[in-house]
């Protein structure tokens, strides 16, 4: 199955004007957080949901912006001390987040991201949070505020955190098999290949979730913009004769089995058209995307 093009808007500079030229050209869905934009990206996002409310939301709980830390406060969701961390899913919290996105947003979200729980420390003290927050993300579904919820990492899987299978067994654990774990979201790009090989074994994060029937998103496929201008013309050659080299990495992620929806973050509507023309191309097969992760590798 080819994934999707869905807007990341982290890195977007105008996201009103991106989120109604991806709309515009076919998206079904918008990638967000409460902290992204300076605390902005939320309310950007509002008119362009109202328009296109055919169009899905996810979005994220975990930072504090400084805005929301105020606010947290004085609502009794967190202390002054927590606010300070810059990084909470105390249970209260996340209620709290949550319930302030969908009014910023003016709708419910599809999904609602836990933001890179590595941040919390070691192993057990994340593991322990995540089931904390998952019991809180179900109950916020079940009062109709939410359609589901997911994780969010951006070095979970790859530094041994936690796993998939973690995370099922969380939700499992939390609300038997009608639990509303729905999608996973990390990084995937030429510099960050590795779960992108181990999809094509079935294996990994990627492989794994696919198999239990989850969203994949992966983040980041330019790597923050600085993948283009690293990407040489024989690396180019090598992924897909005649592309530029931002779809070239494109493409490579685009060719990963299991991949539900890529994200990108562009305020340019020509580099969303390009982008959606990388898409379409037929997967690479495993072996040149093993062979490239080969050259990559240190």
């Amino acid at each position: 199955m080819t994934p999707s093009l869905a807007l990341g808007t982290h890195l977007c500079r105008d996201v009103p004007g991106a989120a109604a030229f991806a709309a515009a050209l076919g998206a079904t869905w918008i990638d967000t957080a409460p902290n992204y934009r300076g605390g902005s990206a939320h309310h950007d996002l509002a008119p362009a949901l109202r328009t296109h409310p055919g169009i899905s939301v996810s979005t994220k709980v975990g930072f504090i912006s400084r805005t929301a830390a105020l606010e947290a406060v004085a609502a009794g969701a967190i202390t002054p001390a927590q606010a300070e961390e810059g990084h909470s899913l105390r249970p209260s919290y996340v209620r709290w987040q949550t319930e302030r996105s969908t009014v910023e947003l003016g709708r419910h979200p599809e999904v609602v991201f836990l933001h890179n729980p590595e941040r919390i420390g070691e192993r057990n003290a994340v593991l322990a949070a995540i089931s904390r927050a998952f019991e809180t993300l179900e109950e916020l579904v079940a009062a109709g505020l939410i359609g589901g919820y997911g994780v969010a990492t951006w070095s979970g899987f790859s530094a041994g955190t936690f796993t998939v299978a973690d995370l099922v067994d969380a939700a499992y654990r939390t609300a038997g098999s009608r639990h509303h774990l729905r999608a996973i979201q990390l990084p995937v790009s030429l510099v960050a290949l590795d779960a992108a090989v181990e999809a094509l074994d079935r294996a990994g994060p990627i492989g794994t979730a696919a198999a239990a029937g989850l969203d994949v998103f992966a983040s980041s496929p330019l790597h923050g913009g600085d993948l283009p201008g690293m990407i040489t013309g024989d690396l180019v050659e090598l992924i897909h004769p005649g592309l530029k080299p931002p779809e070239a990495a494109l493409h490579v992620v685009a060719s990963t089995p299991g991949i539900s929806r890529i994200l990108l973050g562009t305020s340019n509507a020509a580099h969303w058209q390009r982008a959606l023309r990388a898409l379409e191309l037929p997967p690479m097969p495993a072996a040149a995307l093993r062979e490239i992760h080969r050259v990559l590798s240190p």
